[in-house]
């Protein structure tokens, strides 16, 4: 599954040299922020291939962007351009670019990490914050 309109393919690299975050991870983050637009910092209604949120962490979460104090949207194409991604030896950090309705792209990340796994890949939601 691959965004419309994506461009060219973003493969899945092992590179310790910063890059793009894979296309196939994609439709993954969209599901992640989706839910935090919605205020599903727990991801409750579950996304596959996503660990549950710890309660603890999803309140960090929840408080952070309520600090920040702007409205999240739905990732749109162009988080894509700034979002990164870097192999860390046992699985990929990644900073997703948020984005809220007044201000477009946001100083705001969502931190996570992903690990190969024998079903594909696991997401793990670490934070978010502004770097």
């Amino acid at each position: 599954m691959s965004d419309l309109n994506a461009g060219p393919e973003v493969p899945v690299v092992k590179s310790e040299a910063q890059g793009q975050v894979p296309s196939v991870w994609r439709p993954v983050f969209r599901e992640i922020v989706k839910a935090f637009v919605e205020r599903d910092y727990r991801l409750s209604a579950g996304v596959h291939g996503v660990a549950p949120v710890a309660a603890d962490t999803a309140e960090q979460i929840e408080a952070y962007i309520q600090d920040y104090g702007e409205a999240l949207v739905d990732l749109p194409e162009a988080t894509w351009e700034t979002s990164v991604s870097i192999w860390m030896g046992d699985g990929w950090d990644v900073l997703v670019d948020l984005w809220t309705q007044r201000e477009g792209r946001s100083d705001m990340v969502l931190a996570a990490k992903v690990s190969e796994a024998a079903s594909g890949f696991v997401f793990e939601v670490h934070l978010v914050y502004v770097p």
